[in-house]
Formats: structure tokens, sequence, C-alpha cells
């Protein structure tokens, strides 16, 4: 099979590894652990907990869950148990849909439309309008982020596949809850004036303002909105966020995490979710500003955030102790950018078939699905829906679709 594969041109083999992933995913199911399933438990919650509040009493609780993570992986198991994760479905239900555009078949939209149920129904409870977020508590610098609280980062996601799935097969229903998830967008997430230009958004409803990704998705999102519901007024409300998020890039091209003073670190994935919304607001404005800002926004990201492989390096500078070399989640977000951007810029081309190349030949497990991580030693093959084997089906998926359209 193997030699065969190698005989394949590169989307035919992305499209057998999409078939046999597909496969992979009925037998496997659609609840996985999960990154934070470390710590989405009462013990790691506890220990993350401490990490947070007492660095030296802290780094000891949380070094047995560090040490499993980079040496024994499969450990999460006794942490944590699996979970459907919302986001996971969004991507799962737009890699069946673009999967379903390039061979037309009826199984892959149907498929599309049932995750599209399970995302009605996996909706953050007691909240008025649809929104999603993680089904776990998640421990953070800011505290203890409830179980289902709804985030801008999140809700987006399910948006587009929405809006994606909307296209093929339209239903009065689905752009009912389109038009819910935008009013939590403009009326539960709040914002406020950044002082360097624009307004940033909160990241979920009652604060946490100035992480530049979460503006970055609330006005792509808007902009996506307006134009399909004909609302100019969320537009408007999406220009202030492109603003704060055109304010918030480094003189040297790249974006911080977030304009607070501590969370300055340049990391890949995070770096990819604020070039994609601008790529997706660009191709449908085409705001000479927004062009500007991804013009050197791709020359630091492939200067600084590769290795001399050419696959993604986590940060440009880490800013703690890494414990592994490679990340699904970077090498599917830096595809779903460059099949965005290749066209404006040819430079990305040759990143996104050394990466696609490298996913093929290195990440795909012999049962269809993909690594998780290169460590420092080995591999982490735990399959985790949410990082990333739903985002790297997705950007093959995608990729395919556009290698489709170029033909």
């Amino acid at each position: 099979m193997a030699a065969a594969q190698n005989n394949l041109s590169l989307p035919d083999h992305v499209a057998v590894t999409l078939t046999n992933f597909t496969g992979w995913l009925e037998n496997y199911g659609e609840v996985s652990w999960d990154h934070q399933s470390f710590f989405a438990g009462p013990l790691g919650r506890r220990a993350k907990g401490l990490y947070y509040k007492n660095k030296l009493l802290g780094t000891a609780a949380v070094a047995p869950m560090i040490f499993c993570e980079a040496f024994f992986p499969a450990a999460r198991r006794l942490f944590h148990q699996p979970m459907r994760l919302p986001i996971a479905d969004a991507h799962f239900a737009m890699g069946f849909a673009f999967l379903h555009e390039v061979t037309a078949q009826p199984a892959y939209l149907t498929t599309a439309v049932h995750f599209l149920d399970e995302l009605k129904a996996s909706r953050s409870p007691g909240f008025e309008n649809y929104c999603w977020g993680y089904p776990f508590d998640w421990v953070t610098r800011n505290g203890v982020l409830a179980a289902h609280t709804p985030f801008i980062t999140t809700t987006p996601y399910v948006f587009e596949a929405f809006l994606q799935v909307q296209k093929l097969q339209p239903r009065d229903q689905w752009k009912e809850i389109m038009a819910s998830a935008v009013r939590y967008a403009t009326d539960d997430i709040k914002e406020q004036p950044f002082p360097g230009g624009g307004n940033t958004c909160s990241y979920m409803p009652g604060g946490e303002f100035n992480v530049v990704n979460a503006s970055a998705y609330r006005a792509t999102m808007l902009v996506s909105a307006a134009k399909f519901f004909g609302n100019g007024d969320w537009s408007k409300i999406a220009a202030g966020n492109v603003d704060f998020v055109l304010a918030a890039q480094n003189a040297d091209g790249s974006w911080p995490y977030a304009k607070d003073g501590v969370r300055d670190f340049v990391d890949h994935f995070h770096t990819c979710f604020v070039m994609k919304a601008l790529a997706k607001i660009f191709l449908q404005n085409s705001d000479p500003r927004v062009l500007a800002a991804l013009t050197k926004g791709v020359d630091y990201y492939i200067k600084n955030l590769f290795s001399e492989d050419g696959m993604p390096r986590p940060f440009s500078k880490a800013p703690r102790l890494t414990v592994y070399k490679c990340e699904l989640y970077d090498c599917a977000e830096c595809i779903n950018l460059c099949v965005l951007l290749h066209r404006q810029f040819p430079q990305l081309q040759k990143t996104l078939e050394t990466v696609v190349a490298g996913i093929l030949k290195n990440w795909v497990k012999r049962d269809g699905s993909f690594r998780s991580r290169k460590l420092l030693l080995g591999w982490d093959n735990v399959p985790m829906h949410r990082w990333a084997q739903s985002q790297m089906f997705r950007a093959l998926a995608f990729y395919l679709h556009d290698e489709k359209l170029r033909a």
C-alpha cells in the first residue's frame, strides 16, 4: 500500500488518506481524549490552579502531568474521560462538506448534516442565543472557566460549519441558528476601545479583552454574516475589531497572543488563526490595509515559524518549557492558511506542498488516524479530535477541494 501511494500525485495521496481517515473515524467514534485531559479532571485542575497561584509549589504539582505528556501521553486516560468537543464537530462537518463537493457523494453530505445535528444539541446551556465552548472546566491564569462557557474562539467555527452546509442544502432552521450565533457575537460578546486603535472584544461573555485572535475570529464571523444576511451593521462592528488586529501587529510583522503586557509570545497556530481571519476578510472585501498586514505577516511567518525540515515549529521563541518538536494542530492550521493565501502569496505554495507531503509521509498511522505530536523522544499517538484530528481532516479536505478548483 505504501509503495503504491508513493506513486500517486500529492492530491491523489491526500484523497486516499482522507478515505482511510473516514473509515477510522467511523470505527473509533466521535468522542476522544483532549490536549487538556491531564488538567480537565479534579486532580489536574487543582494542580494547575496551584501553579498559577504559587509557581514554586505549582511546578511540583504539575510536574507529573508534564512528565506524562512528554513521555507517556497515553496516561491521559488516567486523568479524564473522552469527550465530545463542539469545535471538533464543526471541523468534521466542514471536512465532510468539502469531500461532498469534491466527490459528489451524498453520504459525505449526510455525515456533515449529522455533525450539525450534534452541534445543535451541544450548544452552551443557559444562554438565549446559540453559542459553544468546551465541555470541561478550563483552568486559566485568570481563574476557572466553567464547562460550556461559550467562547468567541469556538462559536465562529460552528457558524462557519453551518454556513458551509447551508449553501449546499439550505434549511430555514440552520439559518435561524446562524442568526442566533451572530446575536451572541454582537450582544453577549462585549467590546472596548483599544488605545492603539480599534475595538477589542471579550473572549467570552463577561470579560478578558485584548486577546488578538478573539477579535480576529469575531471580525471574520461578522463579515461573513453581514454578506450572507445583508446586514451592514455587522460589517461596521467587524471593522472595529479589524482595526484592533491591525494595530496589534508588531513592527516585525508578528502578532502577540494578547496585547496585555503579559502574554506577548508568538506561536504557530495562534498566528495562523489571526492571518486566516484576515485572509477570509480580505478575500471578501479586498481591504488594502489587510493585504499590507498580511504581507508583513507572511514574511515573518515563513522566516520564523518553521524548522529546518520545512515543518511548523511551535514558537518563534518558546516562552516556557516545550515538550514537543512539532504539533499536528500547527500543521493543520498551516495548511489552512496556505490554501487560503497561496494565490496572493506564491511563496506559500512551497510551504503548502512541504507540509502536506510531510504529514502524509510521517504523521499518518496505520489505522488511518494522525499522530498528535512529535515529542522530544518519539510520538504522541493518542487521537484527540480537538487537537487536532478534526482540524487536519478539514485542512486536507480543504486542500483537496482547492486542488479540484485549480484543475
